[in-house]
């Protein structure tokens, strides 16, 4: 009889036991230092404290470590940060992510960089009708087959990745589907006489467009959360070729930080969500109210994303800074914009210290603007000391300080976004 079980010796996304040692927060930098691209290396090597005393210390380091990687992840690239935080977001809540965009809207350049900068191994693919199961999940092993069993070779394969691209991931063939379906739900690989654990924290699905089938729409449904991307707008084309010239930002670590990013997934299965599962209720009822077709399996799964963001805002228990991930399970672009609507008040102080740029675009909340303005700031600061000044700089400098005046009043000016501004004025000063 062929033996089923899962392989003992199978690498799987098991979390540190919780006995491990586990790192605590570094005293924290000047304002712009904090978040030059120095930080993440500062931040492994310079664990320090009593995470005993505080648990959510322990998580800080982590939480900073990943919004570090994501954020140099996102860097260059126009408008796509969003998408590069999402995946991070994703990954930590065990949840799949699918992005939805025209051709060339470099869906899978984002998803590319973040997989870079976590580390692990990444593999990716080109869906078509004609694709065959073992172009994805690897080949029949023929010594095994000699032997009269059918099993299958998946080194360097999908069931063997950390994290996964599939674009066009609708045009897979009923054979692919149904086998990635069990990948997707259970995290395990089942195939002939194969099965095998996966250590897939994150499988991201693309596709120019919805698929209008109602047969795929039960493999759609295990992507929970979803991004709707469009060309970058005609005013920012100057900066969409400016990037284009300069080449990718390198890993900000040598070694990957998986690790990091499994520790924060553990400690997203058991933030508590108390507090939060009233407001989420209502919320879910107010969405459902409005015509924003929300499940019930959709429904209980987002609370994985909701934790998710506590955790990578440096918190072991959910608040209503965390309902912004909400947007990102209505299933069209329509209703995600339909969300943010009628959610209004329930996320207009959400925020998120690693993921500033998703939280801004999910919740229109002036506390997530001034998380992003800050971050922009420091970065924009940090660049200036160490390259040549010159008009450019200085014109970049001046436009965040415009962007920051114009979205708040002096007097409404939060504690480290009123810091960064005045390191601004000072740095274009006439000197």
């Amino acid at each position: 009889m062929t033996d089923t079980s899962i392989p003992t010796a199978a690498r799987t996304a098991e979390p540190a036991p919780a006995s491990e040692p586990v790192p605590a927060p570094v005293p924290a930098p000047s304002c712009a230092d904090d978040l030059a691209d120095g930080l993440v290396g500062d931040l492994v090597d310079g664990r320090a404290g009593d995470p005993a005393a505080d648990p959510a210390a322990a998580l800080r380091p982590d939480a900073e470590l990943i919004g570090a990687a994501v954020a140099a992840a996102g860097r260059g690239m126009i408008d796509r940060e969003t998408v590069a935080e999402v995946v991070a977001l994703c990954a930590v809540a065990g949840e799949h992510l699918l992005v939805v965009g025209p051709p060339g809207t470099a869906k899978s350049e984002a998803v590319r960089r973040v997989a870079a900068q976590l580390g692990g191994r990444y593999f990716e693919y080109l869906l078509g009708r004609f694709t065959e199961p073992n172009e994805l999940f690897g080949p029949v092993d023929l010594r095994s087959l000699r032997e009269g069993r059918v099993e299958f070779e998946t080194a360097g394969m999908l069931p063997e990745a950390d994290i996964a691209f599939l674009d066009e991931v609708f045009l897979g063939s009923t054979a692919v589907l149904n086998t990635l379906l069990g990948l997707l739900n259970d995290r395990v690989f089942r195939r002939g006489g194969t099965v095998l654990a996966s250590p897939l924290r994150v499988c991201v699905g693309a596709a120019n467009h919805l698929p209008d089938d109602p047969a795929l729409a039960a493999f759609a449904d295990r992507f929970l959360a979803r991004v709707f991307v469009e060309p970058v707008a005609d005013a920012r084309l100057e900066e969409l070729l400016e990037a284009g010239r300069r080449p990718a930002a390198a890993p900000v670590r040598p070694t990957d930080l998986l690790a990091a990013l499994d520790r924060l997934a553990a400690a997203a299965r058991t933030c508590d969500l108390d507090d939060v599962t009233p407001l989420l209720g209502a919320a879910l009822r107010r969405l459902r109210a409005a015509g924003v077709p929300i499940g019930d399996r959709r429904a209980v799964r987002s609370q994985r994303l909701v934790a998710a963001a506590a955790v990578l805002d440096g918190r072991t228990a959910a608040s209503a800074r965390d309902l912004w991930v909400l947007p990102l399970i209505a299933p069209t672009a329509d209703t995600q914009a339909l969300a943010r609507d009628t959610l209004g008040d329930l996320i207009e102080k959400a925020a998120n210290q690693s993921l500033v740029h998703a939280a801004e675009e999910l919740s229109r909340s002036s506390a997530a603007r001034a998380e992003r303005l800050t971050r922009t700031g420091a970065e924009l600061l940090a660049a200036h000391r160490e390259l040549p000044g010159g008009r450019d700089a200085r014109l970049r400098l001046e436009a965040a300080l415009r962007e920051i005046d114009a979205g708040f009043a002096p007097a409404d000016l939060p504690a480290g976004l009123a810091g960064i501004r005045a390191e601004l004025v000072a740095a274009v000063a006439p000197s």
